[in-house]
C-alpha cells in the first residue's frame, strides 16, 4: 500500500525548498538568523550560546583547515567523542570540505573504532579528549591509511600521525583566508544532492556491522519531510541528548533543527538530562523509549489527577512535543503520557532510511502504531509480513558490501527486515524483526517483542527478552524494576542477594510467577511465558546487549546468558509441559 495521498507530496503551503547539499543549507540557514541562539551548551557550571553566525564561521575555518590538510573531495573523516556542541560544528566543517563524516559510539572499544575506521579507509579522526585518543593509539598498527589525527580536548601525540588540536585546525584555516574561504566555497559548489554524506556503521545483531551510505539529498530530504509534519518554529528550543553518531540524533536533532532555525540546547549526559531539562525549558525533545518508562515509571503511582503536573514537573511549562525512535514504545506508557495531557508521539525509521519512514503528528495519531508515512516515503507490505520502503530517503548502500545491498534493496524498494502492517488510514504497526520471530516446536510463530511489551507493562518488570525458538514453550529473561523490588522485598520479609547473575529467592520467584502469569492472559497459551530467570542487574551497552540508543539487542542478550536458558527446559517433554 502506498502512503495516503495527502501524505505523498509537501502541503502546497510547505512547498519543498530543499538545498543543494546539506552545507548549502547550513550556509543559507545561519546566514538568515545571524546573531540569534543556534547551539546552547554548559561548561563549567554555565551555559553558553553559539550564535548562528558564529556556527558557520567557525565551520568555514575548520573546513578551510582540513582542506589545508590535504582532505579531498570524497575523503572519509571519524569522528570518535561525546555529544558537545564541537560535534556538530566539525560535522558541518567536514561536510562543507566536500568530506564523508564516519561517526563512531563514543563507548566503542578500541577493536571496534579499528574496524571501523579501517574499513571506511578514513584518512584522519576527530577524536574528544584522551582517552578517545588511546583507542586510536591502541589500534594504529592496523590503521596504515590514517594519516591526522584532531581532539577537540588536549592529548598527547598519537604515534607517527600528525596530531592537532580542534582550536589549531581552525587557526590554521582563519590564517588560509580569502584563498581559504574561496577553497571551500567551490567544494560546496560540487557537491548535489547524490554526494555521499556520512558512512554510519550499524550495531548488526552477528558479524561485523555494515557502513551504512547515506547522501546529502538522503538526509536533507527526510529532515525536510520530518519538518513538514511538525509544527517547529525557530523561536522554538530543542533540548538534545541522544548519541549524534546515531541517525536518530543526527537527522532529527542536528539537521532538522537546522533547517527550521531552533536552537539546540545540549545535555551534559543521560544522568543530569533532568536537571538540564528543568534548567533549558524546552520546547522539543526526541527520545528513546526506554528513557520514557523510567520516567512514567517514577509517576505511575501517582493518582491520575496528579500525573499530570509531576510529568510537568520533570518536562517543563514550555513542552510542545516528545517524540520517541529507535525502538517500540510500550502501548501503555504511550497512552499514559497522552492520558496525562503530555504530547508524546511516536515514529519509526532506520539508518538504511535516514531515518524516518512514519511518524504519528498532533493531528493524526494512533496510539500502538507508528504514525503514517511522511510525506514523499512510500510504504507497503510484502506477502510475508515484511515492511518495505521507497523513496528519497532510501540508503545509496553498504559500503564496500554489494552483495548486502543487493538483498536489502530489490528495485528500489527498501527490505526493512521489518515485520507489520497497514490499516486503511494508513498506520503502520510493527510486530516484530523478521529474523526474530520465534518458531516453537509446535509450529507457532510467535513475535517476541508483543510479548516483552507485555511484561514490561508490570510495574515490577523494567526489561525483557523472550526465548524459546524450537522450544516446546516460551520462557523469559526479566530485569526487575529495582526500586520497586526493594520496597517489595522488605514488604515479604526476604533479601535480594544473588549468585551475581541471578536473583533465585524462593519468595520473589513466586511472585513473578504470578505477576507473569496475570499479564500473560491477554495471550494465547503457546505464546505464555512459562519459565523466567530473573537477573541480577540490567542489560549493559558493554556485554553489547544494549544499542548506542539504548535499544535491546535480543540476539545477544541471548547469547549471553543461552546456557542457563536452556536449562530451563532440560527434563521437559510433550508430557510434561
Amino acid at each position: 500500500m502506498k502512503s495516503l495521498d495527502t501524505m505523498d507530496v509537501l502541503p502546497r503551503e510547505k512547498e519543498s525548498t530543499m538545498s543543494a547539499n546539506l552545507a548549502a543549507m547550513h550556509r543559507e540557514t545561519c546566514g538568515r538568523l545571524g546573531s540569534r541562539a543556534a547551539l546552547r551548551f554548559k561548561r563549567d557550571g554555565l551555559y553558553h550560546d553559539v550564535s548562528w553566525s558564529e556556527y558557520r564561521r567557525q565551520a568555514d575555518r575548520a573546513a578551510a583547515g582540513l582542506i589545508g590538510l590535504g582532505v579531498q573531495l570524497g575523503d572519509r573523516v571519524a569522528i570518535l567523542a561525546e555529544n558537545r556542541y564541537e560535534w556538530l560544528i566539525a560535522d558541518h566543517a567536514m561536510l562543507s570540505a566536500g568530506a564523508v563524516t564516519v561517526p563512531l559510539h563514543a563507548p566503542l572499544s578500541p577493536q571496534q573504532v579499528e574496524y571501523q575506521v579501517g574499513h571506511s579507509d578514513a584518512r584522519g579522526i576527530i577524536v574528544g579528549n584522551q582517552a578517545q585518543a588511546d583507542k586510536v593509539a591502541a589500534v594504529l598498527k592496523s590503521l596504515p591509511r590514517l594519516e591526522f589525527v584532531i581532539s577537540f580536548d588536549p592529548i598527547k601525540p598519537v604515534g607517527s600521525l600528525k596530531t592537532l588540536t580542534w582550536e589549531g585546525v581552525k587557526h590554521r584555516g582563519a590564517l588560509r583566508g580569502e584563498a581559504g574561504a574561496r577553497e571551500v566555497a567551490q567544494r560546496e559548489a560540487q557537491l548535489t544532492p547524490q554526494s555521499l554524506a556520512t558512512i554510519i556503521y550499524t550495531s548488526g545483531t552477528t558479524g561485523n556491522p555494515k557502513g551504512v551510505m547515506l547522501s546529502h539529498g538522503n538526509l536533507l530530504s527526510n529532515s525536510e519531510a520530518t519538518m513538514y509534519i511538525s509544527d517547529m518554529e525557530s523561536s522554538d528550543t530543542l533540548l538534545s541528548w541522544l548519541p549524534y553518531s546515531h541517525i536518530y540524533a543526527r537527522t532529527c536533532d542536528h539537521y532538522v533543527t537546522t533547517i527550521t532555525g531552533m536552537t539546540v540546547a545540549l545535555a551534559e549526559s543521560i544522568d543530569t538530562l533532568i536537571v538540564n531539562l528543568l534548567e533549558t525549558n524546552p520546547a522539543w525533545m526526541t527520545a528513546v523509549p526506554r528513557f520514557y518508562e523510567k520516567v512514567w515509571m517514577s509517576v505511575e503511582h501517582y493518582p491520575a489527577s496528579k500525573r499530570k503536573s509531576e510529568l510537568r514537573k520533570i518536562f517543563g511549562s514550555r513542552l510542545k512535543q516528545l517524540s520517541s525512535g529507535g525502538a517500540p514504545l510500550p502501548k501503555h506508557v504511550c497512552q499514559g503520557f497522552r492520558d496525562s495531557g503530555m504530547p508524546l508521539l511516536e515514529g519509526y525509521g532506520l539508518t538504511e532510511s535516514s531515518p524516518v519512514i512514519s511518524f504519528n503528528t498532533a493531528e493524526h495519531c494512533r496510539v500502538g502504531s507508528v504514525g503514517r508515512a511522511i510525506p514523499g516515503v512510500e510504504v507497503r507490505i510484502a506477502a510475508d509480513g515484511e515492511i518495505l520502503t521507497r523513496g528519497p530517503h532510501v540508503m545509496q548502500g553498504y559500503w564496500k558490501n554489494p552483495a548486502a545491498t543487493a538483498e536489502t534493496i530489490k528495485d528500489g524498494w527498501l527490505y526493512t527486515g521489518d515485520v507489520g502492517h497497514l490499516d486503511a488510514e494508513g498506520y503502520l504497526t510493527i510486530t516484530d524483526r523478521k529474523k526474530d520471530l520465534i518458531i516453537t516446536s509446535g509450529g507457532k510463530n510467535i513475535a517476541p517483542s508483543e510479548i516483552e511489551r507485555l511484561l514490561v507493562s508490570d510495574v515490577y518488570i523494567d526489561q525483557a527478552v523472550v526465548y524459546g525458538d524450537g522450544r516446546s514453550y516460551i520462557s523469559a529473561l526479566i530485569v526487575p524494576n529495582f526500586e520497586n523490588l526493594s520496597a517489595k522485598a522488605k514488604e515479604l520479609g526476604v533479601d535480594l542477594e544473588s549468585d551475581g547473575r541471578f536473583i533465585r529467592n524462593a519468595a520473589i520467584c513466586d511472585f513473578y510467577e504470578k505477576r507473569i502469569a496475570d499479564v500473560m492472559q491477554s495471550v494465547s497459551q503457546p505464546e505464555r511465558v512459562k519459565r523466567f530467570l530473573i537477573l541480577a542487574s540490567p542489560f549493559k551497552f558493554e556485554a553489547d546487549e544494549l544499542t548506542a540508543t539504548l535499544k535491546v539487542r535480543r540476539r545477544y542478550v541471548v547469547k549471553n546468558y543461552e546456557k542457563e536458558l536452556a536449562a530451563l527446559y532440560e527434563g521437559v517433554t510433550a508430557a510434561t509441559e
